[in-house]
């Protein structure tokens, strides 16, 4: 299969992705210093359970247990939306023989992804392009599994994502997410203001709640659908980006009056901060969601 990136005119007609690419674009230097490593190449949390000893390994487990949730089996094939630099890629060709295409609207993360491919030798099997994951431009029934780690959140319509999804799967397909869900819709004032710092801070629209994301895939025609709060398992690592947040305060301040760090980066440590003490105030948790097409 050919496949053409379409993104200038994705961009074009969803301006919503251009803050987006900025921030990723702006913040690597953060994730790359203090968050992941040639190892693991996680740009999302660590699921921590009795297998892990470490960040870095609790950032892989997170890869396990989703690719445990959709089944994903060698030969499968994977669209990996919102891939960041490849590494749930990586690891599921590694260690679930599977062929994945994975895809973000970030160029620079498409160049990083690609040597990482390269240095890996899995070009054969592996694929990034760029490109928007609520309207990709492959055939229909172009996969057995749609794969989204923590990447829905930018959507600003999430039912956009899952149609898509639904779209490009084959009948008897599996999606599986990994997602921060809202608790509900309306929430008290202050908890809302916590709510749009840290999401403001990340480039994210807004959150979703379970009733909302169970019926996109309701109607978007997917059935067995099940959302699962996680947020035990991944509170750690949670909390492990809060204390960093905390640490990086002086430095973050320092840094913005020498007009060494802009408005994406401080608002990057600010958002690292009020996600967690926005999950203290349960205003969301951690889900993750499969489903398959029917």
């Amino acid at each position: 299969m050919t496949f053409t990136p379409r993104l200038p005119s994705i961009l074009a007609g969803q301006p919503d992705l251009h803050p987006v690419v900025s921030y990723y674009d702006r913040t690597w230097v953060d994730y790359r210093l203090v968050w992941l490593n040639e190892r693991d190449l996680a740009i999302h949390f660590g699921y921590h359970d009795g297998r892990v000893r470490s960040h870095s390994e609790s950032l892989i487990n997170t890869n396990r247990v989703l690719a445990d949730l959709a089944g994903i089996k060698p030969g499968d094939r994977v669209l990996d939306a919102g891939c960041g630099i490849a590494g749930s890629g990586v690891w599921l060709t590694e260690n679930r023989g599977a062929t994945v295409v994975g895809i973000t609207p970030v160029r620079s993360q498409v160049d990083r992804a690609r040597a990482r491919i390269r240095k890996r030798n899995l070009h054969r099997r592996l694929t990034v392009e760029q490109a928007d994951y609520v309207s990709t431009g492959f055939a229909d029934a172009s996969f057995d599994v749609v794969w989204a780690l923590e990447s829905v959140c930018h959507a600003r319509s999430k039912a956009s994502f899952y149609r898509e999804s639904a779209r490009l799967l084959r009948p008897g397909g599996r999606l599986v997410m990994a997602e921060y869900i809202r608790a509900k819709r309306v929430l008290p004032e202050a908890d809302e203001k916590l709510l749009a710092d840290w999401l403001g801070g990340w480039m994210i629209p807004d959150l979703d709640t379970r009733e909302e994301h169970l019926a996109h895939a309701l109607d978007a025609g997917f059935t067995d659908v099940e959302l699962n709060d996680v947020t035990l398992n991944m509170r750690k690592s949670l909390r492990r980006l809060y204390i960093l947040s905390l640490a990086g305060v002086p430095v973050d301040r320092v840094l913005r009056r020498l007009g060494l760090r802009g408005d994406v980066l401080h608002g990057n440590v600010v958002g690292s901060r009020r996600q967690y003490e926005a999950l203290r105030r349960n205003c969301w948790f951690y889900g993750m969601i499969s489903a398959v097409r029917s």
